[in-house]
């Protein structure tokens, strides 16, 4: 029964193919299966690789030499969170990636990003309790309709067998949209805006959390997050994100 399940899913998935060949989400060039990049694409991501720092996993120019090496930044006010990793460096293509994904209705590239996300969470996937997503408010979660931290953590959850709380963090304030704000600013407007729901405290403490975000940019959404956690008792929290801005 299940073979004869996987053939008729095979079946389907080339009859869609047939008639709406894959595309991929950046290029719209027609692609082997759903999630693929173009070769173009491809070559205009830039993949994040050590030597960085071991908190928060921003790229060293050069190899320090020093293992656990932390940057300036880690050093001078040590981040709420455990550890936080990014696949890529936020540049034109990976922006126009996420970008689509996000606000273009393009939740299939979601598959594209999985095994990256596996290989940059590789230090502390098999140690995760709990994926939690970075939440959105009620209303602008109805204004966009899907919230792109949540279909991650879903589908990375799917792949590696890790429990989803999809509602783990709540967002109580309607904040202001981050991107036209300084660093200062940002985490201001971020402040006490996420709180763990009472009636998972007791599940998420001592617990180990995978906190994912699309986009690691100040990193004052994801502190606050994991604020927040701390606060309903998790034991360690890892940050992951597809991309991370990288400022020359």
């Amino acid at each position: 029964m299940e073979e004869w399940q996987k053939y008729v899913k095979s079946v389907a998935a080339q009859a869609i193919n047939l008639v709406l060949p894959p595309r991929c989400v950046v290029s719209g060039e027609e692609v082997e299966r759903q999630g693929m990049l173009s070769p173009g694409v491809w070559a205009g991501l830039d993949f994040i690789a050590d030597p960085y720092c071991e908190c928060c996993g921003i790229p060293f120019d050069f190899d320090t030499g020093i293992g656990g090496a932390l940057c300036a930044g880690c050093i001078q006010s040590r981040p709420e969170y455990t550890m936080a990793r990014a696949a890529l460096k936020y540049n034109d293509t990976s922006r126009d990636l996420i970008l689509g994904f996000k606000h273009g209705d393009q939740m299939h590239a979601v598959l594209a990003f999985m095994p990256w996300l596996k290989a940059a969470g590789q230090e502390f996937l098999g140690e995760a309790d709990y994926v939690i997503p970075v939440p959105l408010h009620g209303r602008r979660l109805l204004a966009r309709r899907y919230n792109q931290a949540a279909i991650i953590a879903q589908r990375l959850g799917k792949e590696t067998g890790v429990q989803v709380l999809a509602d783990g963090l709540q967002r109580i304030r309607n904040t202001q949209t981050q991107g036209h704000l300084k660093s200062g600013e940002r985490a201001k407007n971020v402040r006490r805006a996420f709180r763990v729901l009472p009636k998972l405290c007791t599940k998420i403490k001592g617990k180990n959390i995978i906190l994912i975000d699309d986009v690691y940019t100040t990193g004052a959404t994801v502190n606050e997050c994991a604020k927040a956690l701390r606060k309903g008792g998790a034991a360690q929290i890892y940050v992951l994100c597809i991309a991370r801005v990288v400022r020359e």
